[in-house]
C-alpha cells in the first residue's frame, strides 16, 4: 500500500482512509467493530464531522482510553480529522469542545471548516480564522483545513496559503476543474483529501476507484464505510490486492464517464433544506441509483413516499441558486420521478 503525505501538515498515512459519515447510521457496537477492524487492518486516518450526528461519539468509543489490550488508546496511533460548520466564533468553540469531549481526546489532528461558501481569512471581520489560530496555539488542534463543494471557493482557499488541507469531491467522474484543483494543491503544498470517491454511491467498482486515485501521489481518499463488506474491499489492498490502472479498468472508466456525462446530481446536499421537504440529494439522482446499485433498497415504501414528495415542489428554485453544479434541479427531480414511477409500474426492469 502506497503512502501519501498531506502537504505541509507532514501527516503521512496509507493512501486508503476511513470516512466516518456512514457510521452514524449503524449501532455503536457495529461502528466500534468497523473502526477497530479498520485500524487493525492498516488504516491510520479517520475523518468525521460535528454535523455527522453521533459519529464522533462512536470514534471516541472505539479509540478512547483502554481501547488496546495493554490499556493504551488506539487514538494515540491514528490521525483524526473532524469539522465545524459554525459561522460564528461562539459556534466554533462550542463545536470544538463538543468534538474533543465526544472523541475522548485532548486534540484534533486536523480541524476543518465544513462546506464553506467563502474563504475565511484573518481580518475579514468574522473572527473565524482567528479561532483556528487560537485553537492551534492552545494545542487543541494540530492543523487547519477546509472542505468545499464550490470549485472557485476551493481554489481561493488553496491559493490563499492559509489552509494546510483541502477536502473536495474527487473520483474518476471528476472534471478537468477538479484535476486542476488537485494540481493546485500539489503546487501550493496543500494536502488533498478526496471525499465522495464513489460519487455518492454511483461508482460500484472498488478496484476502478482505487486504481484511479492511486495515480495521484498527493490525494488521500476517505472511503465512506458502513458495513463489513465495504470495509473488506478496502482492507484487501493492505493484504496484497493490486491497485493497478489496467487497460480493462481504463476502458471501463471511459465508458462510465460517457454514461454519466452531462447533468446528474452528485448528492452533495448544498441544495438543502428544501421548503417542501424533498430529499433532493437522493431524489434528484434516483434514476441512476436504481440502475447502478441493487434497486430493492430504493423501492421501499419509505423511499416511494420520499419520491412522492416531489409532487409538492414549490418551484421556488432555492435549490437552483444553491447548486454548485448549476443544475436545473426542479426539472431533474421531475424527470427522476417519472422514471421512478415507470420502474414501480414494471415498465422498466432494474436489478
Amino acid at each position: 500500500m502506497k503512502t501519501v503525505t498531506l502537504g505541509m501538515t507532514g501527516i503521512t498515512v496509507p493512501q486508503n482512509a476511513f470516512g466516518a459519515l456512514p457510521i452514524q447510521r449503524v449501532s455503536e457496537e457495529e461502528a466500534v467493530h468497523l473502526l477497530r477492524k479498520a485500524y487493525e487492518g492498516g488504516m491510520k486516518f479517520f475523518d468525521t464531522a460535528r454535523a455527522y450526528s453521533d459519529s464522533e461519539e462512536k470514534i471516541g468509543a472505539a479509540f478512547g482510553p483502554g481501547s488496546l489490550p495493554d490499556g493504551d488508546a488506539i487514538r494515540n496511533h491514528v490521525f483524526i480529522a473532524t469539522k465545524t460548520a459554525a459561522k460564528t466564533p461562539e459556534g466554533f468553540w462550542k463545536d470544538l469542545e463538543t468534538s474533543l469531549h465526544n472523541m475522548k481526546t485532548d486534540h484534533v489532528d486536523l480541524y476543518q471548516f465544513h462546506m464553506v461558501d467563502q474563504c475565511w481569512k484573518p481580518g475579514d471581520g468574522s473572527g473565524m480564522y482567528e479561532c483556528m489560530q487560537e485553537a492551534k496555539a492552545q494545542g487543541k488542534i494540530k492543523h487547519i483545513g477546509v472542505t468545499a463543494h464550490k470549485i472557485k471557493v476551493a481554489m481561493e482557499c488553496v491559493e490563499s496559503g492559509l489552509y494546510e488541507t483541502m477536502q473536495f469531491p474527487f473520483s474518476y467522474l471528476s472534471s478537468e476543474q477538479e484535476l486542476e484543483l488537485v494540481q493546485s494543491c500539489k503546487d501550493h503544498n496543500v494536502g488533498f483529501i478526496a471525499m465522495k470517491g464513489l460519487a455518492g454511491g454511483l461508482i460500484n467498482r472498488a478496484d476502478a476507484a482505487m486504481a484511479f486515485t492511486q495515480q495521484f501521489d498527493n490525494v488521500l481518499p476517505i472511503w465512506g464505510i458502513q458495513k463489513d463488506s465495504e470495509l473488506n474491499d478496502w482492507l484487501a489492498y493492505f493484504d496484497g490486492r493490486e491497485a493497478t490502472m489496467t487497460e480493462e479498468i481504463r476502458s471501463f472508466i471511459e465508458k462510465e464517464k460517457i454514461e454519466l456525462s452531462g447533468e446528474f446530481c452528485r448528492g452533495c446536499g448544498y441544495c438543502l433544506p428544501c421548503p417542501a421537504g424533498i430529499k433532493i440529494n437522493n431524489c434528484a439522482r434516483m434514476s441512476l441509483m436504481i440502475r447502478r446499485a441493487p434497486s430493492k433498497a430504493w423501492l421501499t415504501p419509505e423511499w416511494q413516499e420520499n419520491m412522492k414528495q416531489i409532487e409538492n415542489c414549490l418551484e421556488c428554485r432555492q435549490c437552483v441558486s444553491r447548486c454548485p453544479y448549476s443544475l436545473d434541479t426542479p426539472e431533474l427531480l421531475k424527470r427522476n420521478y417519472e422514471d421512478y414511477k415507470k420502474v414501480l409500474r414494471g415498465e422498466i426492469k432494474v436489478q
